[in-house]
């Protein structure tokens, strides 16, 4: 079990529990009205457990996993009871000491629900409308002194508050019912029957609304009771954010497995891949699109047939929700992934397989760049593509690693390509390729441009189903395109690295209009239906320099990432590590000059660390995730690399040193380039092969949250730092390598608002009949309070509560309003938007299913019982069918389906 302390002065801001996670947004408290003990004021569900708020504290009660699984399977008719069947538990108390015997319970965003408890027979332990909250504050339970708990990023957090004129030395918290507690290297260890609970560095700072102070804090253990240190306390300031570590699992792949790439769901939850080796033991769900493994051949990589391994986790990392494997008769690699709003993975990435699903735009051969849509349970493809010519596509100058050569300067460089979507959901690909005679169907450039390779850039239909438009890009050296991204105005963005003198597009008033020396990092903005190159501009050193990261701001200004060897230009920055090779720079849109630019890093004469993720989030800090060092110890890297030892690490790291020099590294830096906001290295330190990906693209979602893929625990060695009920918290002895996924909230994108709707109870429906009542739901939930505009002259609702309901008395169209709002978060104010319409044309739904033959199979035919008022007749697609299995929906009209 993982928990990460945070404290606030004035505000103390204490656990979130990684273990306490839920698969949905946030934990629910439920009153109590007799059908608990007496001393429970609200309880709230969490992963293996609950959590019991009392009046002078709190009750954690945690059951064994493993145990509680097995229950659910004998209770289910999965298992048969006989010995064995136990399922062990612990429970401790937490106390806040001296706590004052008049506070008040306070409870804030009410759910409009609520629950019934009718067990038994003896009615004096029923209770009925018990209501549900999502945060509970105690008043006062010091002097000045407030209690609050809630949820933040799916797991929950106690924050205490402590007011102007508080005396924080009474704070005090007595643990009661543990085995063991101690304070080592900084953090709290509490020991239990089932698992080590660990609460570490009580990170604090304060801020004034423009910049934050840290305050030195420590953990004060004695006779199990809690207190705090604190240096430089002024009790007039009121905010911390520290970053959470929710989760870190294993694959559990028995079959060797090689991490390349991960990325997030809208539901939080977290998709990895990666290559798995020859044997049919990759932990696939039953009807999954490939439940065998596929073949292959073995002139791949490592001389092994290889298949793609896909796995969807929960949002808190426990539950496996799919897994599946994605190949044909030759060898995959997986470099990209995205997923659609509507929970469809897309994978991109390479094969050498003749049949590999899908089909086929170009002669393909060789390698080829694949782009494969699964459905949202991973059940059946929506679309796949095979996309090439003769020669190698989809690999970056080599199909293996085998050290650097021309734009292949890192360790799993040939594996490197991005894919994106927009909000129509077309798919947009930037990669590489090596033939002369490559697809390049309305194309801005449909020549080869020389060399050995070129940069491609794809862009398909939301199915995947067809090409919308293929392109070469590149000039007469080689070239590559990495990392793409959309401006405000559709127009794509692509960075990579070039060695061409003769790039192609309009340099004209541009940053460098020349090729500065060697290999350049690039930046290109394409029309949106790629007819033409707007502008490009070269970006680099007389030394190597490569864009592997692309990003806007809302704004609409572009940020780029990289590596170089050369000294990168920095300006208007208060913030560099000078002489690093590590760069951030913001441009301008039209690409003609630096807004500001950065370096940071140990200011090594090589690259520390070879990046895989960016992000530029709502308050213009940007987020960067690598690794570095040697992957092998004991042998002479192909690859040179400074290692992350030194690399700048802030108060609140996960882990603040990299004693092996090789480990994953995350940095976040300020607005405008004005101050480091975050550094943490994480990984295992030691062992035969050290911590890498093998290649691809991992993510940070829009709120800052890094969605990590690894390949882990290499021939075992040091222990990897999963967390205690992950899917997989330990890598099969079978397997030498496995993908592990780690999932890490940063919480320095401020605040967010994100306003969704239900009628009747039906998520996100939008309209109705007069008059219509609305629920509304702000689905971020992490503001303070809510300003609600529902567009009808109704006065804006001015609401702590994320969850609101309205009824419209008049037919139209309504814009609803939500603005989330916390004075303390670095933008204080988010708005988002969502339309409503009301009418008073009634239609009545009806349908009815009829089995057919034979009987043992599973054909149906749904028949449309639905009619119409006489004005408004049904049309061919008045009607959608979603059968719930995920797949494809089906539009039609009042015909039998």
């Amino acid at each position: 079990m993982t928990l990460k302390r945070y404290i606030l002065f004035a505000a103390f801001s204490l656990p979130a529990l990684a273990s306490f996670a839920q698969d949905y947004n946030n934990i629910e408290f439920v009153e109590n009205k007799g059908q608990w003990d007496k001393r429970v004021k609200f309880k709230g569900n969490v992963s293996s457990g609950a959590f019991f708020i009392r009046s002078t504290g709190f009750t954690v009660l945690q059951h064994d996993p493993n145990d509680l699984q097995a229950y659910y399977e004998m209770v289910h008719g999965h298992k048969s009871a006989g010995k064995g069947n136990l399922l062990h538990s612990h429970s401790y108390w937490v106390d806040f000491v001296g706590a004052s015997p008049d506070m008040e319970v306070v409870p804030d965003k009410i759910i409009s629900s609520y629950n019934n408890y009718f067990i038994g027979n003896d009615p004096s332990k029923w209770a009925g409308g018990c209501r549900i909250y999502q945060a509970i504050t105690l008043k006062n339970v010091y002097d000045k002194v407030d209690v609050r708990y809630y949820t933040d990023n799916g797991s929950l957090k106690y924050d205490i508050i402590a007011h102007p004129g508080a005396n924080i030395s009474k704070i005090a918290l007595q643990y009661r019912g543990v085995d063991k507690m101690q304070v080592k290297n900084k953090e709290l260890n509490v020991s239990t029957s089932i698992g080590e609970l660990q609460e570490t560095l009580p990170y604090s700072y304060q801020s004034d609304g423009k910049q934050k102070s840290e305050l030195s804090c420590k953990y004060v253990l004695k006779d199990n009771i809690i207190r705090f240190d604190v240096k430089n306390y002024d009790p007039t300031a009121t905010l911390i954010i520290d970053p959470s570590l929710i989760f870190c699992s294993f694959i559990g792949s028995k079959a060797n497995m090689w991490g390349f790439t991960a990325t997030y769901g809208p539901d939080g939850s977290a998709y990895g891949g990666g290559i798995v080796f020859d044997n049919d033991v990759f932990p696939v769900t039953p009807g999954a699109f490939q439940m065998n493994f596929q073949g292959g051949n073995t002139s791949g990589v490592s001389n092994a047939p290889i298949d793609i391994g896909i796995m969807k986790l929960s949002s808190n990392g426990t539950n496996r929700i799919y897994a599946t494997y994605l190949g044909g008769n030759g060898n995959e690699q997986p470099h990209s992934l995205v997923v659609d709003a509507q929970g469809n993975l897309v994978v991109a990435g390479r094969s050498n397989s003749t049949n590999y699903p899908g089909g086929l735009i170009g002669p393909c051969g060789d390698w080829d760049i694949t782009v494969t849509k699964f459905n949202s349970t991973g059940t059946a493809i929506i679309g796949s593509q095979r996309i090439g010519g003769r020669g190698m596509d989809g690999a970056n100058i080599t199909a293996g690693s085998d050290g650097v050569s021309s734009l292949q300067e890192n360790y799993g460089d040939d594996g490197r390509s991005e894919v994106i979507l927009d909000g129509s959901g077309n798919i947009y690909v930037a990669s590489c390729t090596q033939s002369l005679d490559f697809p390049t169907p309305n194309g801005f450039q449909t020549s080869f441009g020389g060399g050995l390779q070129d940069g491609a850039l794809i862009k398909l239909n939301a199915n995947a189903s067809a090409a919308i438009f293929c392109s070469y890009l590149g000039g007469g050296g080689n070239d590559a395109a990495y990392v793409l991204s959309l401006g405000a105005t559709g127009d794509i963005y692509v960075g990579g690295g070039t060695e061409s003198s003769n790039f192609p597009g309009d340099h004209t008033g541009t940053i460098y209009p020349s090729n500065q020396g060697g290999i350049d990092g690039f930046l290109a903005r394409v029309t949106n239906n790629g007819s033409a190159i707007i502008k490009s501009t070269y970006l680099g050193t007389p030394g190597s320099d490569q864009v592997y990261g692309v990003q806007f701001d809302k704004n609409g200004f572009p940020y780029v990432m990289g590596q170089t060897t050369g000294a990168w230009k920095v300006i208007n920055a208060a913030y560099v590590n000078a002489g690093s090779k590590q760069f951030i720079s913001k441009l301008q849109p039209d690409l003609s000059n630096w807004v500001y630019s950065t370096v940071f890093g140990t200011g090594s004469a090589i690259p520390n660390i070879s990046p895989v993720a960016f992000l530029v989030d709502r308050c213009e800090n940007v987020y960067v995730s690598g690794w570095g060092g040697l992957i092998v110890p004991s042998q002479p890297s192909y690859y040179p690399s400074a290692g992350t030892s030194g690399m700048p690490t802030t108060p609140d790291a996960i882990k603040l040193n990299s004693p092996d020099n090789a480990d994953f590294y995350f940095f976040v830096l300020k607005k405008d380039a004005t101050s480091q906001l975050y550094g943490s290295f994480f990984g295992q330190d030691g062992g035969a092969v050290l911590d890498h990906v093998d290649g691809g693209t991992s993510r940070f979602d829009q709120t800052g949250v890094i969605y990590q893929a690894i390949c882990a625990n290499c021939g075992g060695g040091a222990n990897f730092p999963t967390t205690p009920g992950a899917w997989s918290t330990s890598r099969p002895p079978s397997a030498y390598c496995n993908l592990a996924v780690v999932k890490i909230a940063f919480n320095l994108a401020g605040v967010a608002s994100g306003v969704t709707s239900a009628i009747n109870g039906v998520p996100r429906d939008t309209a109705g009949c007069v008059p219509l009542t609305v629920d509304f739901t702000d689905t971020v939930r992490n503001a303070v309070s809510y300003e609600w505009n529902f567009g009808d002259g109704t006065p804006t609702l001015a609401t702590a509560n994320a969850n609101v309901t309205h009824t419209y008395n008049f037919i139209g169209n309504y814009q609803v309003m939500l603005v989330a709002i916390d004075p303390n978060t670095c933008n204080v104010r988010d708005t988002s938007y969502l339309h409503i319409r009301v009418g008073d044309v009634i239609g009545t739904l009806g349908m009815n299913i009829v089995k057919l033959l034979p009987c043992d199979s599973f054909k149906y035919r749904f028949d449309n019982l639905s009619t119409a008022p006489a004005i408004r007749p049904y049309g061919a697609q008045s009607f959608r069918w979603d059968f719930g299995d995920g797949s494809p929906r089906i539009t039609a009209g009042t015909a039998s389906v």
